[in-house]
């Protein structure tokens, strides 16, 4: 155990974490995520039995967000709805964030559900976590800034 590290970032998960570099990204996803055929050859770390919100808190305690790009949280928008609605598991961890003081909830962008598997499968992104997450559209990209 390291102190003042939350226990759920694994060894691998804090590796690839510590590795990424300005402007690389992290996608934390969902159960039901096509994480392993999107991930082209880049690691799938699981966290089985945690939820999606209970994962982004611990990997946002140690990942520094972009502050030179507009957005650096983007969300899969649920499909046939209107622009600005958010499900209950993407608000509660837009909220989080908020909270925490991580971004402004006008810097979390909704994307498209084909343009957020497209942007998955692009290479600034250096790993997928999928969680045991079973609520749907349960799906962020976090962009890793500078500190």
């Amino acid at each position: 155990m390291l102190k003042g590290i939350d226990p759920l970032l694994s060894p691998e998960l804090l590796s690839v974490l510590r590795a990424m570099g300005h402007g690389d990204e992290v996608v934390v996803v969902d159960a039901n995520f096509t994480a392993a055929r999107l991930a082209n050859g880049r690691p799938v770390i699981r966290l089985d039995g945690i939820d999606l919100g209970r994962a982004c808190e611990a990997i946002l305690s140690v990942l520094a967000l972009d502050a030179a790009v507009e957005c650096p949280i983007s969300y899969m928008k649920v499909c046939n709805t209107p622009d600005g609605y958010v499900s209950s598991v993407q608000e509660e961890v837009i909220n989080m964030v908020v909270a925490e003081g991580y971004a402004t909830a006008e810097q979390c962008e909704a994307l498209e559900r084909f343009a957020f598997y497209d942007r998955v499968a692009d290479s600034q992104v250096c790993a997928i976590v999928q969680t045991g997450e079973r609520r749907t559209y349960a799906n962020f990209i976090f962009k890793k800034g500078v500190i």
